[in-house]
């Protein structure tokens, strides 16, 4: 829902705040006033064009700015998928520099302007100017009809099917390929397993053989090493460190007796002498291993070898390659077992298409039997709003082309707005105020439940007036109990049905003109559908006329009758 609208230096508009609340709003003002320009303010906000001659003269761009609150549940999906943060509520607005460069943000974050269109569709829908009329959309139109459907899960069971069956097409098209370069691809794959089996163990056996490579290709240096330290510790001819600990501990073995304090240090001489020992013998046994036999270290380097190529071969890390040998032999095994596969999927196939084909039939039989009280309803509708003879009528025709969730049929609204005239595409209808009010029959009769979205209503009004425009008045109020809804409107029989009502009026002070809007009291309401009765002198009998006619739309509201049964009822009350 709409909540407020601020527009600046917009075409002759300085600046402007309008406050929304729900139900029926009315733009009244007069010809020339500028009504059309929060519109216009609106059709950017969803993403429309705009160049450099809407900036203000003077100003170096112009500036609109929508907040909306009570998100529909697809506006929260985008914002989510976008990571937009938002709290129910988004503010999106639209700058304009006067050199026609525009940008637009949501919630403080630059999107572009066709992501701004995709998220205008989930608040906004304006009627009567073609490119932004969200009923010519065949989504839309199918949307609305499947609205109507008797039984609502047919689309679901459709939609379930056509994933079920696209899903096992993809399958079976996956296999079908690898099945037709079966027998070269089988023999590549076992080839390559026997490759991998020869090779590959596990993944710790193979950190231990090149643990173990590493050794051996090192193994003179650690040698030299090993001996240096063997000789320095036990092996020297003279004074090595064993020899040096023995004679250190036989002193103090001697001199212990005479002296305690000297027992620990004796102690430690003692294990110190004895630890050297123990590592004399493992340096010794350390020896012993790295005369490793040839064959021995023929055989490891070439095992290593040939995991290193394989490892480049299958583009894969060394440890990778136990896994690269799973995958190999789940490949093959599918493969040994594709004609078998391909057989279930054909089968299991087959029966989707049979269930998709039934459950689509079903669904087109209730689209039909929807579009005729859906085409009943809005012919009737369009008697009433001035165009009668008019007739409107759903085109379901099926297109056997691919599965899709939404079945096989092509669905249009056609129309014909004057008695004679085939019904054409809704797309086609070329007067603005026709398609406004065509646009509204089908909101009242279409609209099964309450939307969140703002309908904006231009135009709606055009070439009528007297009991038809009164009519219009009182759908778009009907339809502003479920909906929120914006009119901008020059009929008094329409401003008043209004549940608020804007003005907008031009002021100039004889070198520059500006448009102003303004919020209207009560009192202010009865003076604006006075003038709008009477011209610009506006007579108390106009002013009584007001007043009566926002006491009948108050009397209707209140005792949830139409109006005119309500104007019946007080004048029946009212003394001679």
């Amino acid at each position: 829902m709409l909540t407020h609208l601020k527009l600046r230096d917009l075409i002759i508009v300085d600046t402007a705040e309008l406050e929304f609340g729900p139900g029926l709003t009315a733009l009244t003002g007069e010809t020339g006033a500028g009504k059309s320009i929060v519109v216009d303010a609106l059709l950017l906000i969803a993403g429309g064009r705009g160049g450099g001659d809407i900036v203000r003269q003077g100003a170096e761009r112009a500036e609109v700015a929508a907040s909306f609150a009570a998100l529909p549940a697809a506006a929260k999906t985008w914002l989510e998928a976008q990571a937009i943060e938002h709290d129910e509520e988004v503010v999106v607005r639209r700058v304009i520099g006067v050199d026609g460069r525009s940008r637009a943000f949501v919630n403080g974050q630059l999107v572009p302007i066709q992501q701004l269109r995709e998220f205008a569709e989930f608040l906004i829908e304006i009627h009567g100017q073609q490119e932004f009329q969200h009923l010519v959309k065949r989504g839309a139109q199918r949307e609305m009809l499947d609205e109507r459907l008797d039984k609502p899960g047919l689309k679901l069971e459709v939609a379930e099917i056509s994933a079920a069956a696209r899903a096992c097409r993809r399958d079976y098209d996956s296999l079908k390929v690898a099945a037709d370069n079966r027998e070269s691809r089988l023999d590549l794959l076992r080839y390559q397993l026997t490759e991998l089996k020869a090779e590959v163990t596990t993944v710790a056996a193979i950190e231990a053989l090149f643990v173990e490579q590493k050794r051996i290709s090192g193994r003179g240096r650690l040698s030299a090493a090993a001996r240096a330290a063997l000789t320095a510790v036990y092996d020297a001819d003279a004074d090595s460190a064993h020899d040096l600990l023995g004679k250190a501990s036989a002193a103090l073995r001697t001199a212990g007796d005479a002296d305690p304090e000297l027992a620990q240090p004796a102690q430690l001489l003692a294990e110190a002498t004895i630890l050297t020992h123990e590592a004399a013998e493992a340096l010794r046994r350390y020896l012993d291993k790295l005369d490793v036999d040839p064959e021995r270290q023929e055989e490891i380097e070439r095992h290593a070898a040939a995991l290193e190529a394989l490892a480049r071969k299958h583009r894969q890390n060394v440890l990778d390659l136990p896994a690269q040998r799973v995958r190999v032999e789940q490949e093959l095994q599918a493969l040994e077992n594709a004609e078998h596969s391909l057989g279930e999927l054909e089968r299991r196939l087959a029966l989707l298409e049979g269930d998709y084909r039934a459950a689509a039939q079903r669904l087109t039989t209730a689209r039909r039997q929807a579009s005729e009280g859906l085409s009943e309803q809005i012919t009737g509708l369009m008697q009433t709003l001035g165009m009668a003879g008019g007739r409107f009528a759903v085109s379901v025709l099926p297109n056997e082309g691919e599965f899709g969730p939404y079945g096989v049929d092509e669905i249009e609204f056609l129309v014909s707005a004057n008695p004679g005239q085939p019904p054409r595409s809704l797309a086609k209808v070329a007067s603005g105020g026709e398609l406004s009010r065509i646009s509204l029959a089908v909101q009242v009769a279409a609209a099964a439940k309450a939307s969140r979205l703002c309908m904006v209503f231009d135009e709606v009004d055009a070439g009528i007036g007297g009991g038809i425009a009164e009519i219009v008045g009182r759908q778009l109020r009907e339809l502003g109990e479920r909906s929120q809804v914006l009119c901008v409107t020059h009929l008094a029989q329409v401003a008043a049905q209004a549940h608020s009502q804007f003005q907008v009026v031009k002021q100039t002070d004889g070198k520059d003109t500006r448009t102003a809007v303004k919020t209207l009291s009560s009192a202010d309401r009865v003076d604006e559908i006075a003038r709008m009765l009477g011209g610009i002198d506006i007579t108390d009998q106009a002013r009584a006329h007001a007043r009566e006619m926002l006491w009948s739309v108050a009397a209707a509201a209140a005792a949830g009758v139409a109006a005119p049964a309500a104007r019946k009822k007080r004048a029946k009350a009212a003394p001679n």
